[in-house]
């Protein structure tokens, strides 16, 4: 041991080993001892010697301790001195004390110290399962394990991130086990797993969302309600920055906060006390993360949608509430108050209800002030601070951001009706910046008037209505007379920018403003003085937008003043500027650094007042008016009128095209509408056709019931009753073709014949009957009796009558008996005549009822006749005009088509909307075959 003693300290005679060779002597003690403690002792002396003779350790001994880990797992000892070895030589934390003053070489020492971690780093993951053998022992209990355990993952990660995320993101369980870290009882292991945690999220979307589904905000939520939210120490900012890692730009992880009811556990972090003096710099620290949290859930940067969502949750929860309370407190300290505007601007910024809440907050003051004329007097203050003056135009410009009422508000409290002689109203103020010595206030009171005015054409034209009193004894003058007056006065380049993005966004779209300010006569020699000029670097910027504003003259021109008509000032541009020149100076605005850095987000921030020069609502303007007004200029008098004359002929043709879309559409509707008669009737046809068929059938089997009675003869009853059952059916009438109408026309005509013949044997009995009465009344002698006996039986009752005559002479017993023989006979035939009278009138009743069905079901078979025809006629001419209609259509179309090749030949753009167009025309043709 006595290697170990040199290397301790202790004295020793003989010269004294190198540090190369006391690595190696270890190294190979580590590689070849048998006993454990001897392999345990030599990595203790390795890590000692870790930092002093890093590079050495570092080369020599990093395999063997790989294998340490891999083989004494059972040992946490010796893990624990391996971990923290490798930790030695992975990390860029120095603990010694350094002198204040370093020297040239001490820096380069400290860079190859940061080459050597990363390049050991590099080294160690190489092998992909030492990252996962790592990790294995992040699952070890022992305190000596899992520490050095922690701090050597968090080191590879500082030096070798990407390359580590990968690794861990294809391990599994890598993730999780890291995550158990939040859960162990020993805070310190607990808090270095939230740096590790911090630099393992860095810009990893992907496991940003793995560790948020594992319920990583719950977690962090509840350490931080345990350490004290603001008022905690170390630990809530690393959860904080951890959360913001998990959060920012990643729209997953922020709907997930959302949905899972979290932003409303982050109202009570905002609550102050009444004294807020005395804030320690780790609540100011903490308080700060705690508002960059809020922002980067409402951040402008973000879905739309998902940004709405969480300024109504924040509303809703209470949470904008309690931010206006810090907004309106006491002793807050400066950076948080700044920061709490910004905040509350990004929560309120295009959400009506946060905004309508805004309006209505008020400042603890006597008489109470709205808080935004509190801001704006803050704003227009050249004594506050430059960032919160920022923070509190940014504010103002989130209030108005598509917010007309707000606009509205605004524009109201600086016309005359509306004026308050005795408070101070946002307008005031506004006008007040504009016109104060200092440029900055100038600028922004500019910018802020501008907002008030985007994209609003109604308040535009009333703020023309607002006058100035300059001095006493002179009268008013307006408001954009004033911004000119100060224009020609020659001010400071920030305040003529600010006055020139003002009247550009007041101009723009609103030919009433451009008719006031070309009525005056010293408007327009001023702007062209300004740009024909040879001015310094500075005012190019100046020279610019006025070729900016005398550019919206001439677009936005109405051609109601006869000495600035847009032909004149293109004119005056060609004769006192030229052309190029002019699209020269315009277009220097967009190359300007200021204008591209504006334009990146909607927040205003520049390091000094000098570089606050483009508002970013500005640069989306010039944008749009640049082209705009170079294709303006351009232009000649003759392709003006070809494209007004083109435009307009496009206009009537779609005027026509409208038209004829909608004579299609009615006809379409009409057409429809027949479809549907014709359906309708078709089903009551169908119907008609399926009852006929039933009572066709029916009628079938009465009549064979009839014949059947007919042959077997049974009572005429059974007839009746048949009868009675036919002339209970309903509805419409079987329709009968040719066959059966003759047949039952035959079958009337042979029951007509059998009436007329039965008939004529009732006229035959009934005369029989009639002479037999007679005879009976004449007399009751023999030979009368015999006589008519005789006359009457010699056809009838032969055998009798011969018997008669055989016997001689009869007496009158005889006589009574033959004739009550007839008697009985006559009643009979009686009975037997009135059964075939009423079979007779059953017959002639049955006729009368065909004959009233047959003649029933001929008119409603003509009449369904007549209206098939009427449609089918109908449908055709609507085909014939549909199709006619078409025709035109496609001869406009091709008109139309010539007319946009003409005006692409002029040089002209066009929108093309032939693929709306036609897909309107597939629609229709969809809509218009026929059935």
């Amino acid at each position: 041991m006595n290697f170990l003693r040199g290397v301790m300290g202790g004295q020793s005679a003989g010269p004294q080993p190198s540090g190369a060779e006391t690595v190696q002597k270890l190294c190979d003690r580590v590689a070849s001892s048998t006993l454990l403690d001897d392999r345990r002792d030599a990595v203790r002396a390795l890590k000692a010697l870790s930092k002093k003779y890093r590079l050495e350790v570092g080369s020599q001994a990093m395999e063997h301790l790989v294998n340490v880990l891999q083989t004494d797992r059972s040992d946490s000892e010796i893990i624990g001195y391996a971990l923290d070895t490798l930790c030695n030589l992975i990390s860029n934390d120095v603990e010694e004390e350094e002198p204040a003053d370093e020297s040239e070489e001490e820096n380069a020492q400290k860079t190859n110290s940061d080459d050597l971690a990363g390049q050991f780093a590099e080294i160690y993951i190489k092998q992909q399962e030492n990252l996962t053998l790592l990790l294995s022992l992040l699952e070890e209990f022992d305190f000596h394990v899992r520490w050095p355990a922690v701090k050597l993952l968090t080191a590879l990660l500082k030096n070798q991130g990407p390359q580590v995320q990968q690794i861990i993101l294809v391990s599994p369980m890598g993730v999780s086990r890291m995550m158990d870290l939040l859960a162990d009882s020993r805070e310190v292991i607990r808090n270095d797993g939230l740096l590790l945690l911090q630099q393992l999220t860095k810009a990893n979307a992907a496991i940003q969302k793995i560790v948020a589904f594992e319920n990583a905000f719950e977690r962090l939520l509840d350490i931080i309600t345990e350490e004290g939210m603001s008022d905690g120490g170390i630990v809530v900012e690393d959860c904080l920055l951890l959360l913001l890692n998990l959060m920012r730009n990643n729209s997953s992880n922020q709907n997930f906060f959302k949905e899972g009811s979290y932003i409303q556990r982050m109202k009570p972090w905002f609550e102050v006390a009444e004294d807020n003096s005395g804030w320690s710099a780790q609540k100011v620290t903490n308080l700060h993360l705690m508002l960059q949290l809020v922002r980067v859930l409402v951040s402008p940067v973000n879905p739309p949608g998902a940004t709405s969502n969480c300024q109504k949750s924040a509303f809703q929860c209470g949470l904008l509430q309690q931010l206006c309370t810090i907004l309106m407190a006491t002793g807050v300290p400066a950076d948080i108050l700044t920061e709490t505007i910004n905040t509350v601007s990004e929560v309120i910024r295009g959400s009506q209800v946060n905004q309508d809440y805004f309006a209505s907050v008020n400042a603890p003051s006597n008489p109470p002030r709205p808080a935004i004329v509190v801001l704006l007097m803050s704003m227009v203050n050249e004594r506050q601070p430059f960032v919160l003056r920022c923070a509190v135009l940014y504010c103002f410009q989130c209030f108005l951001y598509k917010n007309q009422k707000g606009q509205a508000e605004i524009v109201a409290t600086l016309l005359p009706a509306t004026i308050d002689a005795n408070s101070i109203s946002a307008g005031q103020l506004l006008c007040g910046g504009l016109f104060s010595t200092d440029s900055l206030s100038n600028w922004c009171a500019a910018v802020a008037l501008a907002h008030a005015l985007q994209d609003n054409s109604i308040q535009k034209e009333q703020l023309l209505r607002v006058q100035l009193a300059t001095s006493l004894g002179n009268p008013p003058v307006s408001l954009l007379q004033q911004c000119t007056n100060i224009l020609s006065q020659g001010s400071k380049v920030q305040t003529r920018v600010g006055l020139l993005m003002l009247l550009s966004t007041w101009m723009t779209n609103c030919p009433i403003a451009v008719t006031h300010f070309l009525h005056n006569q010293t408007n327009v020699p001023f702007l062209t003085a300004q740009i024909s000029e040879n001015l310094g670097e500075e005012e190019q910027l100046v020279q610019g937008l006025c070729a900016l504003l005398l550019g919206i003259c001439i677009y936005y021109n109405e051609n109601s003043l006869e000495n600035y008509t847009k032909e004149k000032l293109k004119q005056l541009i060609e004769k006192r500027i030229g052309k190029e020149i002019f699209i020269e100076k315009l277009a220097y605005i967009s190359k300007h650094e200021l204008y591209s850095r504006a334009g990146q987000k909607p927040q205003p921030s520049y390091s000094s007042p000098e570089q606050m020069l483009f508002d970013h609502e500005f640069t989306k303007l010039v944008k749009e008016l640049e082209v705009l007004i170079t294709k303006a200029v351009q232009k000649s008098s003759e392709d003006e009128k070809k494209e007004e004359e083109v435009k307009k002929s496009l206009e009537q043709h779609d005027s026509i095209v409208s038209q004829y879309k909608e004579l299609i559409r009615e006809q379409d509707m009409q057409l429809n509408e027949l479809k549907k008669q014709v359906a309708a009737l078709t089903n009551q046809n169908e119907q008609s056709q399926t009852t006929i068929t039933q009572q066709t059938s029916q009628i079938q089997q009465l009549r064979d019931q009839y014949n059947l009675l007919k042959v077997q003869g049974k009572p005429l009853d059974s007839q009746h009753h048949i009868h009675n059952e036919a002339a209970q059916i309903n509805g419409i009438q079987p329709k009968a073709d040719a066959e059966e109408i003759g047949r039952l026309r035959e079958e009337i005509e042979e029951l007509k014949k059998q009436h007329d013949v039965l008939e004529g044997q009732l006229a035959e009995k009934e005369s029989v009957i009639d002479k037999l009465r007679t005879n009976q009344t004449t007399g009751n002698t023999g030979e009368g009796c015999l006589d008519i006996a005789g006359e009457q039986t010699t056809e009838l009752h032969k055998p009798v009558a011969i018997a008669e005559a055989a016997s001689g002479d009869n007496d009158s017993a005889s006589a009574l008996m033959k004739i009550s023989q007839l008697e009985s006979r006559l009643s009979a035939l009686d009975d037997e005549n009135q059964k075939l009278k009423d079979q007779v009138k059953l017959l002639t009743e049955e006729q009368r009822t065909l004959n009233q069905q047959l003649a029933s079901t001929t008119s409603t078979v003509a009449i369904l006749e007549t209206d098939k025809r009427k449609l089918q006629q109908e449908v055709t001419e609507s085909k014939k005009e549909q199709d006619d209609l078409l025709v035109l259509l496609a001869d406009q179309d091709q008109k139309i088509f010539g007319f946009k090749n003409k005006l692409k030949e002029l040089g002209e753009p066009v929108e093309d909307e032939d693929d709306l167009e036609s897909a309107d025309q597939e629609d229709d043709d969809d809509d218009y075959e026929p059935s």
